[in-house]
């Protein structure tokens, strides 16, 4: 177990992330018992999010923890759009208080341990979004609150805001972290020490391409993609593995197994999220949980991957819009004259 940040709050450090439970894998009754499986083998931390098939995943969360909701440390998020039209998500006052009465409902709980911001909302002053966050702790409904993929100066922003208004603090922050993305090493990672927050890592396994499945020279074969994600193709992070293999195989456990321990081991990571589709998959990462690398390991992955290099954003990342709108980063066609 470690602490959760400064919340008291122990977790194990594996999370159980439940994006697949309903669209990846539809059989919901597996879908409990996996959950199930997860607190029998000692995961007391369990990650969801409204959006994940649209209800659906936390409607099975729900079920699962019935008769074991005292166990669970249970996390999820607000902020995608939950239905057509406007103002069916954000961050805003007006759809949080929806939002969580939402989720309450279908987690079949009376409260939640950590809700989440999902994504950074630039339509939304943060100093909106920490009020109605605080409204719902002191209302018992939230025990603690975070983030998701805040760049490091929204982070410090957040803190400064909550510290001059006198609102409740974020606690967590859920960053993407594995070997090929360690771009959180230089700014993200610091900035939540500074603060006291506890890090749950999303992704360890960069989306499938460290379990060693994904090889160089092999298109993508399965039955389930309806399109092939870029970062499966990406020429630098399938040199990366292939790197990364021989590494495994002399430390004498897996690529999967390899990637969890150094996502685990890195002392600001309080816990990292699997997500498995299968039992199989489950059983798996459990089987890995004890695996620790060695300074020597650790030296060789540092050469592949320097600390703090990300070798191309996953196609799921969360992407700034000043990279995305170019009108935020051109002036206007009449204004560009250096006289």
């Amino acid at each position: 177990m470690r602490q959760l940040g400064r919340t008291g709050i122990e977790v194990s450090a594996y999370c159980l992330g439940t994006m697949m439970f309903g669209t990846g894998n539809p059989d919901h009754d597996d879908c409990v018992r996996m959950i199930h499986r997860a607190l029998d083998a000692g995961i007391n931390f369990l990650d969801t999010a409204d959006v994940y098939g649209y209800s659906a995943t936390e409607e099975i969360v729900g079920k699962a923890l019935k008769g074991r909701r005292d166990e669970v440390v249970l996390a999820t998020k607000f902020n995608g759009p939950m239905g057509e039209g406007p103002n069916r998500g954000g961050s805003s006052r007006r759809w949080i208080m929806t939002a969580v009465e939402d989720s309450l409902r279908r987690l079949r709980t009376d409260h939640i341990d950590l809700y989440q911001i999902h994504h950074p909302d630039p339509h939304t002053d943060i100093e909106e979004t920490l009020s109605a966050l605080s409204d719902l702790v002191r209302a018992g409904k939230v025990r603690a609150i975070g983030s998701s993929n805040l760049p490091a100066s929204q982070i410090v922003e957040a803190q400064w805001v909550s510290e001059r208004r006198g609102l409740h603090r974020l606690r967590t922050e859920q960053p993407t972290y594995s070997i090929l993305n360690r771009g959180i090493e230089r700014e993200v990672l610091p900035a939540c020490r500074r603060y006291g927050m506890g890090v749950l890592v999303w992704s360890p396994l960069a989306m499938g391409l460290l379990t060693g499945r994904y090889r160089k020279g092999t298109a993508p074969n399965d039955a389930r993609m309806r399109w092939v994600p870029r970062h499966l193709t990406d020429e630098n992070k399938l040199d990366a593995v292939e790197r990364l293999l021989p590494i495994a195989d002399e430390a004498g456990v897996s690529l999967t197994h390899l990637a969890m321990a150094f996502a685990v081991g890195h002392p600001d990571v309080t816990s990292a999220i699997i997500g498995p589709r299968t039992m199989e998959h489950l059983d798996d990462l459990i089987a890995g949980a004890t695996v620790t690398l060695g300074d020597d390991v650790l030296d060789r992955i540092d050469a592949i991957v320097p600390p703090g290099a990300d070798l191309g954003p996953l196609d799921v990342s969360y992407t700034p819009p000043s990279l995305t709108r170019p009108g935020l980063r051109r002036r206007p066609v009449g204004e560009r004259s250096a006289a």
